[in-house]
Formats: structure tokens, sequence, C-alpha cells
């Protein structure tokens, strides 16, 4: 870090006065404004052209006030310098700091959601309140234990494992940012350690009931039934669907296939996705190129409550969200003979390993199967 140079300076004002202020080089982080800047303003004032011993009184009490402000600043970027943090900075917000970052971390509805549940957990924690100063390894490790016997906000249940996972997550991705920014000299939670994630059940739909709620009128909600069933063909996450254009789908007539070409919204990765006539025609009829292909299609609480309607009409009463027919397609894939890689390369997956926890609801349905055989 270059050496920060606070000088003090004055600006003309009316009535033969000078107002004072700190005139940094080079530009400092204001983190409360998320700017940079080269100014300070003391809010002190001086005669320009002192007349009277009582003004020049004032002007060497004023300056000798400002001159302190600078050696203070000018102490304060050292401590920076060397992880050592002002007072000033610890006495921030730190709830209004992690509001502040929910939307630039989520790249979805969904997921912003995600890190408001986290934010009201970290209010009840904290009561409410909770300073820089208060964000300690203590506060880390008691927030951990504290999710332990937390209940969801929407519906009064235990938090499930993976879902205090997340939300510690979402602590320690606010802690990353704020030790970035310079508001904390470390990370309090490096130390720690995280919470063990559970193996989570990857609810899915066997290919008859797939093929019954496709089978199955929803005119309530005809577009989200589309979309669910899109999933399902493809394996594409909610918010990929979400925002696929009609210049992101080629058609070539020559040799009848299909690609969706588009970004990830999630890893940000590019992706090439070929996919089957029967999830084409799912679409309607080709619109402009920059037209939403699903353009009606809306995150909220509705989509939980309409999907569990539109399937007990099939006759299927598991719980089953959005993204389950993405499982639904992996599980499909794997179960019809299509390797693991290739599944993992669809789903757009970085790691094998990621796609792996299909291949274990796979391997138990085989255990399943053998067993059914049976002499005695």
């Amino acid at each position: 870090m270059s050496q920060i140079h606070v000088t003090l300076r004055s600006k003309p004002l009316r009535n033969n006065k000078l107002s004072l202020y700190l005139d940094f080089y080079p530009p400092v982080y204001d983190p409360v404004r998320k700017i940079k800047t080269r100014r300070e303003f003391l809010q002190l004032h001086i005669y320009e052209s002192p007349t009277t011993s009582h003004e020049f009184e004032i002007n060497q009490i004023t300056l000798l006030k400002a001159d302190k402000i600078r050696l203070e600043r000018e102490l304060q970027f050292l401590r920076n310098e060397f992880g050592i943090l002002d007072k000033s900075t610890q006495k921030m917000d730190f709830l209004e700091y992690f509001r502040s970052r929910i939307h630039e971390h989520s790249d979805s509805d969904s997921n912003v959601g995600n890190w408001k549940s986290a934010l009201e957990h970290l209010k009840i924690y904290s009561f409410g309140k909770c300073q820089f100063k208060d964000v300690t390894e203590e506060f880390c490790k008691g927030f951990q234990e504290f999710l332990k016997t937390a209940r969801s906000i929407r519906n009064d249940k235990k938090l499930s494992v993976n879902t205090q996972l997340s939300y510690y997550a979402k602590l320690k991705a606010c802690l990353k940012d704020a030790v970035r920014d310079k508001l904390l000299a470390e990370d309090p939670s490096f130390r720690i350690k995280g919470i063990k994630s559970s193996d989570s059940s990857r609810e899915y739909l066997l290919l008859s009931e797939l093929k019954a709620a496709f089978n199955t009128p929803f005119p309530e909600n005809e577009h989200l039934k589309k979309a669910a069933l899109f999933s399902a063909l493809t394996g594409l996450r909610w918010s990929d669907i979400e925002k696929l254009i009609w210049a992101e789908i080629a058609e070539d007539p020559e040799t009848n296939s299909i690609t969706i070409r588009y970004r990830q919204k999630k890893t940000k990765g590019f992706e090439y996705l070929p996919i089957s006539r029967e999830s084409r025609n799912l679409l309607g009829e080709r619109r402009d190129p920059l037209d939403k292909v699903f353009p009606r299609l809306r995150y909220s609480d509705k989509v939980s409550s309409d999907l569990k309607l539109w399937l007990q009409r099939a006759g299927i009463y598991k719980h089953i969200t959005f993204h389950c027919f993405r499982h639904t397609y992996a599980t499909l894939q794997l179960s019809l003979g299509t390797d693991i890689y290739t599944v993992s390369k669809t789903l757009g997956h970085k790691f094998l390993k990621t796609t792996e926890i299909y291949a274990k609801v796979v391997d138990s349905k085989k255990v399943d199967a053998a067993n059914r055989i049976s002499l005695l």
C-alpha cells in the first residue's frame, strides 16, 4: 500500500472566512459512501484576514484542532496499512453492511431471498444491533450454535443442516468482503471449523410421474408448467430459464439440431446445450431474438403452491420444488444409461463430484431392484 499524504487546506467562503479541509493523496476509499475521495471537510472555519486579537486567537485554536485531526487521519491510514483498524470504522453498522452485500452476491430472486433470510437470523441473534467491533471469533461461533436451534421465519420449522450451512456461508462471504474493504483487519471466522453439510436427498419425478404431469392440464399457470417440463427435459436451472432469450436458441434445419448457447447465471460459464425436438416444441412459435422465451415467468411464493396444485392433480404428492425438475433430468438420464461425464457436462457442472450425488440415487435404485427377486 502506497503512503497516503494528508494535507490541511482551505477553501474561501463569504464573510472573510476560510473553510478547512483535508486533502488526501492518493485518493482514499470511503466505505460509507463507497467511493474514492480526496477531500474531507472538517466543518471548521478561520478568518481569512484576521484584524483583531480575538480573531487571531480563534484562528490559532481552530488551526491546532484541524492539525490534530490531520495527524489522526495519518495515523488511521498507517494502522490500516498494518492491519489495525481505527475506532470510527469499528462503530459502523455491520447489519447494514451485510444488507448492502445482498444484491452483489445474488444471481437470482431465490438467492436474494436466501441472503435476506440469513440477515433476519443475524438480526435475531444480535438483537438487531451489531457494530463491526462486535464481530469477533466468538460472535461467529455463537451464530453457528444459534443456527442449530433456530427455526425458519417462514414456516417455523427447525432449520435443516444445509440451510444452516447456507446462512453461515453468507456471513463468511460478507466477512471476506469486509476484509477486502478494509473494514476488518482479518476474517474472524477463519479459524472456525465450518458446518458440515449433510447428504441431502435429491427429490425427483419418476418417468411415469413426469409423463402424468405432462398430460395434466394446468390452465391457472400454464407458463410455469411449460418451464418446469422444459427444465426436466434440458436440466436448466430456473435462473437460466427465466433469462433465456430466443437469440440463444440456434436451430439448424439441415441437421435438424437445436442448441442453446448461453452463459450460466450461477457459474458465469458459457455453455452449448443440445436439446431435443420435444423440448423445443414446448416453447411454441419463435419470436424476436431479444424477446424472452418465457416472458411471463416470475419468481414468487406462488410458484411453490402452483407446482403443488398441478402435481397433486397429476396424482403426485412428493415435495417438489422447481429445482427438482433439474434433479429429475439428471437422475433419469443416469438411470436410462447416459454416462455420468455427459450428464455432468449437460448440467454445466465444473466438477464431476457435483454430479455424483445423482449417481448415488441411481445406485440405491439398483439395490432396490436387486432385492426384489427373492426365493424366500
